[in-house]
């Protein structure tokens, strides 16, 4: 007695995951807006760091996957939307925090570029593996601290050494932890849509 394999569908690169569902211009809205939703709540998820005015929390994770899932430019437009909501008010920043005079605000500008730049790499299929999610997590974190670090050593008067004392080392192993995360959940839910098709 033989058992046939499910058919595997093949998904060429060019695609991300929010291209599997019905292409129209209120997906790409629906998309934009939760994804701008999902880094603000994710951002309520916060653990305060002795010694930082920056807090551990969900939004650059969520940022990272938002920017992944939906691509470079639809990943562009959720975090402007949630930048420039947060600057204009709504309380969804990390700590229900909004406006842009924080020491933090650099970081958002960096998750805003860093969605971007991972969308893009996602498309190129670097979404679909590991090793490949991995090394797009981390460089999509590194970006985040390019621009946040620095922001908050000048936004505190603090030594640029200060600064990646206060508002980088803290923050490597949850960085760690979410890279782990993602390595597992994107490559998985890539071969759950190609088994499904």
């Amino acid at each position: 007695m033989s058992t046939a394999a499910a058919p595997v569908r093949t998904l060429r690169t060019g695609t991300v995951l929010a291209d599997l569902l019905p292409a129209s211009r209120v997906r790409d809205l629906a998309l934009v807006a939760g994804g701008a939703a999902l880094t603000g709540l994710a951002a309520q998820l916060t653990v305060p760091v002795p010694g930082s005015p920056v807090p551990v929390s969900g939004q650059t994770f969520a940022a990272l996957l938002v920017g992944t899932a939906l691509g470079a430019r639809r990943g562009f437009l959720a975090l402007a939307l949630y930048a420039l909501a947060g600057m204009a008010g709504v309380p969804w920043f990390a700590e229900a925090a909004s406006g842009y005079a924080m020491p933090s605000f650099g970081y958002v500008l960096g998750m805003l570029l860093a969605a971007t730049v991972v969308g893009a790499l996602a498309r190129r299929g670097a979404d679909r593996s590991v090793l490949r999610t991995a090394g797009t997590m981390v460089l999509g974190s590194a970006i985040i601290y390019a621009v946040g670090v620095p922001y908050l050593a000048l936004a505190t008067g603090m030594t640029l050494g200060q600064a990646v004392a206060a508002g980088l080392t803290p923050f490597l192993i949850g960085d760690a932890l979410k890279a782990a995360l993602a390595m597992g959940a994107l490559p998985a839910a890539w071969k759950l849509v190609g088994r499904k098709g």
